[in-house]
């Protein structure tokens, strides 16, 4: 359709004011010959209105607050007809009226469908979604929110009046005005993206934004695990007896060095996870992703669970808070002389690479031991060592050595 006249005006109807003085707002579409007429369910002082540029004069709060709602309409009636236009089909003034009037009450808008795909995560915790996915959802809903307030002051938008602008604007509001980090902001993209697409799939957007949008690529780091040195002084370091929840610490953080289990699992697991005989191993569920994990115990581990074994307590270990490890851990470093910043999770770090993968455990095994539903995540935490390399390549030089070259 060719579109030779689009034109949105808006006036006062001053005869009929309201019981505070105010007139109503209307407006009025002209497509090509076509006319429109629809109220605002706006109301001003007659006194503020500026007929030639259709808003409010001066800053008063009531100036303020109209012409932002104005702005919000002008911009749904924009998106209608962008929309309409893009169907390349036939329509007229009516036909934007209607589109922009039931945009905001029959389409699925950007935050309905957000708080969809965040209620749909909740609903599936503990059956194909861990518990520590749906804060990524909750928060990217709530800064989405807050950002489309701040810039649109409106507390939604349609999908039709989205351009990819509108991402990179997003993009910017959560790096620069709230300070996340760059993998933080790629997370929240990524549902984003997740929230675009479905619209898209199922009909409520008319085209897809992150069609030629790039995420940021992911900050890959290296995890942080311990030398053999360290972690010897960190076993034989003297802790007052008095100390008991250091003691405590030290022997979780050394159970996570011997067996890669987490600390929401350490301080979790039972006897029933506990398999006994010649071939002692430890079964359990991962609460960060429900998967499977399972893992051969070494003495040292045995050794470890024996010590702090209690029949009136159901789990293996008595239960510390993860705040308290935390400060503990701090104190074990310097009790044992390190400069490493000592983490617990840095025992799960240092089971992957300097228990099992220097040892020359395969990384599949390291994988399943570690309860990892990719490999490619194994293959980050099992950092290969310099040790490990020149031990690979000795072995490899041993196996050529028979070989002769021909040129």
């Amino acid at each position: 359709m060719k579109v030779e006249k689009f034109k949105v005006l808006l006036y006062l109807k001053k005869s009929g004011l309201d019981k505070s003085g105010k007139a109503p707002i209307m407006g009025r579409i002209t497509v090509n010959r076509t006319m429109a007429q629809f109220s605002c369910k706006l109301s001003c002082t007659p006194g503020l209105w500026n007929p030639r540029e259709s808003r409010l004069n001066g800053k008063s709060r009531e100036a303020v607050e109209t012409n932002a709602k104005i702005d919000k309409l002008l911009l749904d009636i924009n998106a209608a007809f962008d929309s309409l236009l893009e169907r390349k089909g036939e329509f007229d003034a009516a036909s934007v009226k209607d589109a922009f009037q039931g945009s905001m009450k029959t389409q699925m808008t950007l935050m309905k469908m957000l708080d969809a795909l965040r209620d749909e995560v909740k609903s599936r915790i503990g059956i194909d979604r861990a518990k520590g996915t749906y804060p990524a959802y909750d928060f990217t809903c709530r800064t989405m929110r807050e950002f489309i307030e701040t810039k649109f002051k409106t507390k939604d938008l349609a999908f039709g009046q989205l351009t990819e602008q509108f991402i990179h604007d997003y993009e910017n509001f959560i790096l620069d005005e709230k300070g996340y980090a760059v993998d933080t902001v790629r997370h929240y993209l990524a549902i984003l993206k997740k929230a675009c697409k479905r619209a898209y799939q199922e009909g409520h957007s008319e085209r897809f934004m992150f069609q030629h949008y790039v995420l940021p690529k992911q900050t890959v780091k290296t995890p942080k695990a311990l030398c053999r040195e360290s972690f010897e002084k960190i076993r034989d370091v003297e802790i007052a007896p008095h100390r008991t929840t250091h003691r405590l610490a030290r022997d979780l953080f050394l159970f996570a060095c011997y067996t890669g289990v987490a600390y929401s699992d350490a301080v979790t697991v039972t006897r029933e996870n506990l398999y006994t005989g010649e071939d002692g191993k430890l079964k359990y569920r991962r609460k960060k992703n429900e998967l499977r994990a399972s893992v051969k115990l070494l003495p040292e581990a045995v050794a470890l669970i024996e010590k702090y074994h209690d029949d009136s307590r159901d789990t293996l270990f008595p239960m510390i808070h993860y705040p308290s490890m935390r400060n503990h851990m701090k104190t074990l470093a310097v009790l044992a002389g390190i400069k490493e910043n000592l983490c617990y999770h840095v025992g799960r770090h240092s089971f992957a690479s300097l228990v099992t993968l220097e040892a020359g455990v395969p990384i599949e095994t390291i994988s399943s031991m570690l309860g990892h539903s990719n490999i490619q995540t194994t293959q980050v935490y099992a950092r290969v060592t310099p040790k490990k390399l020149f031990e690979d390549m000795d072995r490899l030089i041993k196996a050529t050595g028979d070989l002769k070259l021909v040129l």
